[in-house]
């Protein structure tokens, strides 16, 4: 299985991921030649060489409109924010995440004012140039940093304002990330206990604790510690990364390793201020179905029968955006003949906490059954072919003897559109 191991003993921010997964990619150019082309205003990436406590890695240096958002030492803060009287509430947050509740409404365009909102940015993002598995990634995590502001500051999720500088620089950094992670397709992510620093900071609020209240909120769930070091190690992008993409957060696993990139931070500590991103196999002796999985999930199922369609069907389609892996709805009958439906959800047994509160939030079960269940499956990938109408992307999927393929529909939809012709003719 393609293991990616993420070792954030120094925390993590949206350059130092992003830097260390660079590290890890083949083709480190074209990679660099997307970012720059993707026509984010004013936005430039640079990969610089970087050396922190005598360990060379990577720094992606983000500069918008020839300016470089950087880290600001604990000692001497930066402006975090101020709150005007009409409830201006500014973050706290490492420099490039700024974000603040407007309590009255602004309607204006992101690239002609000096704030954005979470509509904003995720418009912005719609017009990347990406893949569309890229740019949901990357909404899904503004989102998520979108929803802990908002409970930070108390304010609804709309009214919550990104800094214009800031909120390009980090939408470089989310964006970068999502795409590097596209590229390494890794089976799974595990991520190492998050170190998040000690502390305070200083903001126009007055003196704020370490981890900020945005952080703490997008880290509830995960293995988190503090310690000797003063200042924020981990900033909402990166407890933001972190969420959308480890599956689970430990130790490393028993892995065979085949690269290791290294992202490196800007401020200066004792110890090493960095990303470390392990790439390879994990059960590197496939089995055979039947003698060992290669997987576990976890499995969560209840009774409904007092919902509309219009109320089931919602529910399905949030517990979706919220992160689980799968959810369908089987028909059945009730207690009393009554007619009603199964809800079966999929996650990844670490969340099922969480999962399990989500459910008996968003219907009206009073209770749901769970089981851990052994998983097969085939180690996904991805390659493109030639047709008569032009490119399209294969989808693939190997492992146990079987190889299956099938093109990624929302690229023959497009042809099968721009060329008025059957979807099913793409295929022959």
């Amino acid at each position: 299985m393609k293991t990616l191991y993420l070792e954030c003993a120094m925390g993590a921010a949206g350059d130092m991921l992003m830097s260390a997964l660079y590290e890890l990619l083949d083709n480190k150019e074209d990679f660099l030649r997307v970012m720059n082309s993707l026509g984010l205003p004013g936005v430039e990436v640079h990969a610089e060489p970087a050396v922190t406590a005598g360990i060379a890695g990577t720094h992606m240096r983000v500069l918008v409109h020839g300016q470089e958002e950087l880290e600001h030492d604990h000692e001497h803060p930066h402006e975090h924010g101020h709150c005007h009287e009409h409830e201006h509430c500014h973050d706290h947050e490492h420099p490039h995440e700024h974000g603040h509740c407007h309590e009255h409404s602004h309607e204006h365009g992101y690239a002609h004012h000096h704030h954005a909102g979470p509509g904003e940015i995720a418009a912005l993002i719609d017009t990347l140039p990406l893949p569309e598995t890229v740019r949901r990634r990357a909404r899904s995590v503004y989102d998520a940093i979108a929803a802990a502001e908002a409970r930070a500051h108390g304010c609804p999720v709309g009214d919550v304002h990104f800094h214009e500088v800031g909120a390009l620089d980090a939408v470089a950094d989310v964006v970068g990330v999502c795409y590097a992670m596209e590229l390494l397709a890794p089976e799974r992510v595990v991520a190492s206990p998050v170190h998040v620093g000690s502390g305070t900071v200083r903001c126009a609020h007055g003196v704020m604790p370490v981890p900020t209240p945005a952080t703490s909120y997008l880290l509830e769930g995960v293995p988190i510690y503090g310690g000797a070091v003063r200042g924020e190690l981990c900033t909402p992008t990166g407890a933001a990364l972190l969420r959308e993409f480890a599956s689970s957060f430990g130790s490393m696993p028993a892995m065979v390793t085949e690269n290791v990139g290294i992202g490196v931070g800007t401020k200066q500590f004792e110890q090493a201020n960095c990303v470390r991103a392990f790439l390879g196999q994990e059960n590197a002796g496939e089995t055979a179905p039947g003698s060992e999985a290669n997987g576990e999930i976890c499995e969560l199922v209840c009774n409904l029968d007092d919902m509309t369609p219009e109320e089931l069907a919602f529910a399905a389609s949030r517990l979706l955006e919220l992160g689980a892996l799968d959810v369908y709805l089987t028909p059945g009958t009730m207690k009393k003949g009554r007619p009603g439906h199964v809800l079966t959800l999929l996650c990844d047994p670490l969340r099922e906490a969480e999962f399990a509160r989500l459910i008996l939030r968003h219907t009206t079960t009073n209770g749901l059954r769970a089981r851990r269940c052994a998983k097969y499956f085939l180690k996904p990938g991805q390659e493109e072919t030639e047709t008569p109408w032009g490119t399209v992307r294969i989808k693939t999927a190997e492992g146990f003897g079987v190889t299956h393929r099938k093109m990624e529909f929302e690229d023959a939809a497009a042809l099968a559109r721009k060329h008025d012709i059957p979807l099913p003719k793409l295929k022959d």
